[in-house]
């Protein structure tokens, strides 16, 4: 493995938190399925039997939105975000390498870490009071989509470490050389 023994360690930092990130995007993506069995039976049940359930309508939103929170990190980590590829493909490899690495500092870290600053007490306030839903049958524990937010965006703030410490660590390895023409 070539580069300094810095880049070494900030790639293997990298490594572990994208494998983290992973794992978590991965089985969150196993909600989906859930989710579209939940739908179906509520159509069914509202339309078959002329019953809708409150307690399915909720539990809908809840899958989705813990679905799609705790994605955001793995599609950080497996460099599927959203960026303005035109302009990334006229740059030099460094530069993209700069270029990640300001965002990932300067506008994605601090964006995980105030949502979580203020998730965390949107989270703890639902906990104190054991939030449930304003509906009479709906879902018990309001506090757990709550804490899938917090949850997400710390997961998505580690994220933005490691995308962090592998740009560095791209910046701390040797140019590659220029392959030489036939002259």
């Amino acid at each position: 493995m070539n580069g300094s023994p810095a880049g070494r360690t900030l790639r293997r930092l990298a490594d572990a938190i994208d494998a983290l990130s992973t794992r978590v995007g991965e089985a969150a993506a196993w909600m989906y399925p859930v989710l579209v069995a939940v739908l179906i039976a509520n159509v069914g049940l509202r339309y078959g039997l002329g019953r809708g359930f409150i307690e399915l309508e909720e539990l809908q939103w809840h899958l989705f939105a813990a679905a799609f929170l705790l994605g955001f990190a793995y599609t950080h980590a497996a460099d599927e975000h959203v960026r303005v590829d035109l302009l990334r493909d006229r740059q030099s490899e460094r530069t993209r390498a700069w270029v990640d690495l300001l965002g990932a500092l300067f506008l994605l870290l601090p964006f995980a870490a105030i949502v979580s600053y203020y998730g965390y007490d949107f989270f703890w306030r639902s906990w104190s009071l054991r939030e449930r839903s304003a509906m009479p049958s709906g879902l018990p524990a309001r506090y757990l989509i709550k804490g899938v937010l917090l949850a997400s965006m710390l997961l998505l703030a580690v994220q933005a470490l490691g995308s962090a410490s592998r740009s560095a660590a791209r910046l701390l390895a040797p140019p590659a050389r220029e392959p030489e023409g036939d002259a």
